[in-house]
């Protein structure tokens, strides 16, 4: 209980320091926000070395603590890496910002004029795990929304996460913004998670980034709104009539370019109908570039192929391994992803219009996508210089949650002495 106490006192205290500093960032200017985003970048390019030996720390405790190959990539930095952290600090910095934006606005006829305008939400505390580039990532899309932001990392990206916190710190101070917007929890200690989720009146959002573990708890004992998925079970689904060179070139990228992330596909689906040589030539694909293919029905007669079993389908590998197996034409994908998904991403590839408005509409998920490999389900990659993760709720925030989805939203009526009958 002593632990938890010391928790709960110290998430307590920084957020109360976030609800003062969301107080001050809900008005600060434009021009201050975009100098702590361009100043934080600077510190990155400026540290690189430092930074670089924080996260050499890290790589050794999570090889000491058994992370899986996937978990280490995630974890390690690299000088091209750091140059993306401030290259999205950067990007982040030049978008509009969305604090004030008026949304909609009309007149009524007895005389009111009424804008809905953003705003934002104003404290947020982040759950991650492994990824370093978060503490940036979350800082800045949280800053640029003019939100608090409350960071807990993983215990084992502690040294990484402290070292980039440092860079945003000071860009803070620079543009003379609150340190206290953007805020790391210091130590290691799970009883930290814990009391972030039970902060109502402190904490406005939790936003977990991990895998189903961390995700299932936060959504199981958060006491305040959660933005999440549980799982990125992305499926890519070839069609009769898709082009065969796109399809190969599109279903090895979606599997192989990083298959630790949650945009990675991890199951195929390929129409009957298409032709033989086709399905041959994309499971041969997989297979010479180390991936196991966990294949049903026919498609386990291929070379190279694992029989697949009722468990590798809905499941999310985050490794070099996805599951196959035939389905008929279009409904087959949208009964097999409809029963087996996730709601995060599913691609079809095909060339045929109609069968891409079936999939599209037949389809809930958060993210769907036609011709084009399922590791595009970023937020950079969709524009937003960065994202916090990606919603597959349907309550405020879905898909990739930028600086816009950070804002909440109020009303600004105006009269002229205006009374109502």
């Amino acid at each position: 209980m002593k632990d938890m106490d010391g928790a709960e006192g110290l998430i307590a205290t920084m957020g109360q320091a976030a609800r003062a500093a969301a107080v001050e960032l809900a008005t600060a200017t434009a021009e201050r926000k975009h100098a702590a985003l361009i100043g934080a970048a600077e510190q990155i390019r400026t540290r690189i070395p430092e930074i670089l030996d924080a996260n050499a720390l890290d790589m050794q405790f999570g090889r000491e603590k058994g992370l899986s190959d996937a978990m280490l990539d995630r974890l390690r930095l690299d000088a091209d890496r750091l140059r993306g952290i401030e290259d999205g600090l950067r990007a982040v910095a030049e978008q509009a910002d969305p604090v004030g934006e008026v949304i909609q606005e009309w007149d009524r006829p007895n005389g009111l004029h009424i804008q809905q305008v953003r705003t934002p939400i104003g404290v947020i505390g982040v759950i991650y795990e492994s990824r370093p580039n978060v503490t940036a990532d979350a800082g800045a899309l949280a800053l640029k929304s003019g939100n608090a932001v409350i960071l807990r990392g993983g215990s084992e990206s502690l040294h990484s996460s402290q070292a980039i916190h440092a860079c945003m710190v000071e860009g803070l101070r620079q543009a003379g913004l609150p340190k206290a917007a953007i805020q790391l929890v210091p130590t290691r200690d799970r009883a930290a998670v814990s009391a972030m989720l039970q902060a109502q009146g402190l904490i406005d959002v939790i936003i977990p980034r991990g895998g189903k573990g961390l995700v299932g708890l936060v959504q199981q004992q958060a006491r305040v709104p959660v933005f999440a998925h549980l799982e990125g079970i992305c499926h890519i689904y070839v069609d009769a009539a898709a082009d065969p060179e796109k399809a190969r070139r599109v279903v090895l990228n979606a599997k192989t370019r990083r298959t630790g992330i949650c945009g990675a596909a991890e199951c195929l689906l390929i129409d009957k109908a298409t032709d033989p040589a086709l399905r041959a030539d994309l499971i041969a694909d997989l297979v010479a570039a180390g991936v196991q293919v966990h294949a049903d029905g026919e498609l386990a007669e291929l070379a190279g192929t694992t029989p697949a079993t009722a468990e590798d389908f809905g499941r999310e590998f985050l490794d070099m391994v996805i599951a196959a197996r035939l389905v008929d034409g279009v409904e087959g994908a949208i009964g097999h992803i409809r029963q087996f998904g996730s709601q995060h991403t599913e691609s079809i590839l095909t060339e045929d219009d109609a069968a891409a408005a079936r999939f599209f509409a037949g389809l809930d998920s958060a993210i769907l996508m036609r011709n084009a490999s399922t590791q595009f389900a970023d937020g950079g990659e969709f524009g937003m210089g960065a994202e916090i993760g990606i919603a597959t709720g349907k309550m405020h925030a879905r898909g990739p949650v930028g600086a816009t989805q950070l804002t909440s939203f109020k009303y600004l009526v105006t009269g002229d002495g205006t009374i109502r009958a």
